[in-house]
């Protein structure tokens, strides 16, 4: 907790901060601790116009002054769990507090309120006059009550309880209470690989000039190749596969999926991959951060010319009965095998995990996504690597699956071999 004023010290208000920030709801959780602390600072000391998301995002997550809260939604999300953590607080530990606190919605300020006192309740009227109306009227009140609360049971809505993330999204929210980050293929970047027919690596794809589009190595571009160039390079685009992918993350992420944060590659810094889970979706053709943890995975994507060759996954080290190479689509969008892996490591840091979804197409990154939506795939998937449940101990893993597409659309996908990571 960083160093008040003497005066903020002093203050009940202050007190009842250092109070909660200090209760088990809060033990894991440094970041929602200097959340609470620097919103209720501010407010104490009048200085409300520095709570806005973006100055948020700078002063305690550490933002780039650059950063883009529209894509960035993490300060949004922490303080909804801030929220929810003050409201554990103050129905457990924090029930005798003469004071609550409260962030409103709509807003970061911080709010501090006389806990509301229950109602003395009222004495019943003396009830007067027709003596035989004195004696059943309770009666009569009491199975009206009933008969109401028994109508009302049958016909409630039902309440639909999310149930928490299966195995192995459980890794991602277990870790840490930092929201998990998915990291969605940036098609532009594939597009202009292929334009350009060259390789590009992660350093050279976080390069200014490549992002401005100077990368370009045509020495001759048309005005058509031009234009092409800056459209490529000042949009943001990604792909259905990576669309299903993200509604599949949203659903099994149950109870958590307040958490998940959707980002485009292109918005990814190094410094990003130090602290929380994420989900990379896509290949390191069109997601060039899955290279980044490419040289710990069994299967690697590898392809010969750009736009001219089909690419393949490369079996490092083939066990019995494995092939050296498995070779998917041509393009996407025709019919036939193509292959995906689904693979689980520890974060750059090793205090999170890290999911990896990627095809050879497209319709290999969607098959990822749908085969860990079914209950039946994911019980198979388990049975291969030979563990059950939600292991308690971090358990890292890749996977290669086959599936047949048809059309562009993929189905039937099997298990074709496991590995297990030991980091």
């Amino acid at each position: 907790m960083t160093k008040v004023e003497p005066a903020l010290q002093a203050d009940a208000r202050w007190q009842l901060i250092e109070r909660i920030t200090t209760s088990p709801p809060f033990q894991k959780s440094a970041r929602l601790k200097d959340l609470l602390c620097f919103l209720a600072e501010r407010t104490l000391q009048g200085q409300t116009q520095d709570l806005s998301e973006h100055n948020i995002g700078s002063a305690v997550f550490g933002k780039a002054p650059d950063y883009s809260v529209v894509e960035d939604s993490s300060v949004r999300v922490h303080v909804r769990q801030l929220r929810l953590k003050l409201h554990e607080y103050f129905d457990g530990e924090g029930r005798g507090e003469p004071v609550i606190v409260e962030i409103p919605k709509g807003g970061y300020t911080t709010l501090f309120r006389n806990a509301e006192q229950e109602p003395a309740a009222e004495p019943a009227p003396a009830v007067s006059g027709f003596k035989p109306l004195h004696k059943w009227l309770p009666w009569a009140l009491a199975a009206l009550f009933l008969v109401t609360t028994l109508v009302a049971w049958f016909r409630r809505p039902a309440v639909s309880i999310a149930p928490p993330p299966p195995w192995p999204l459980a890794a991602l929210f277990d870790s840490s209470d930092n929201p998990v980050q998915v990291v969605v293929a940036d098609i532009n970047y594939g597009m202009m690989r292929l334009v350009d027919e060259q390789t590009v690596t992660l350093e050279e794809y976080l390069s200014a000039s490549y992002r401005s589009g100077a990368g370009f190595t045509n020495p001759h571009p048309t005005p058509r190749d031009l234009r092409v160039n800056k459209y490529l390079s000042g949009s943001l685009l990604t792909s259905y596969a990576d669309l299903v992918v993200v509604d599949t993350l949203l659903r099994l992420s149950g109870n958590s999926r307040d958490r998940l944060v959707v980002r485009s590659a292109r918005e990814l810094r190094p410094r990003d991959l130090e602290q929380g889970a994420f989900v990379f979706v896509g290949a390191p053709s069109s997601n060039p951060w899955v290279s980044y943890f490419q040289d710990k995975l069994n299967f690697q994507e590898r392809e010969g010319k750009v736009g001219e060759s089909p690419k393949f996954f490369q079996n490092m080290h083939p066990k019995a009965g494995e092939q050296d190479t498995y070779h998917g689509l041509t393009f996407t969008g025709s019919s036939g095998e193509d292959y995906a892996t689904i693979s689980l490591l520890p974060s750059a840091d090793g205090r999170g995990s890290v999911l990896i979804l990627q095809g050879l197409q497209q319709e290999g990154t969607e098959s990822a996504g749908l085969f860990l939506a079914d209950a039946a795939n994911r019980q198979k998937l388990q049975e291969a690597l030979g563990v059950s449940g939600s292991p308690a101990q971090p358990f890292y893993f890749e996977a290669l699956i086959r599936t047949q597409a048809v059309a562009g659309a993929p189905n039937a996908t099997s298990i074709v071999a496991t590995r297990v990571i030991h980091p």
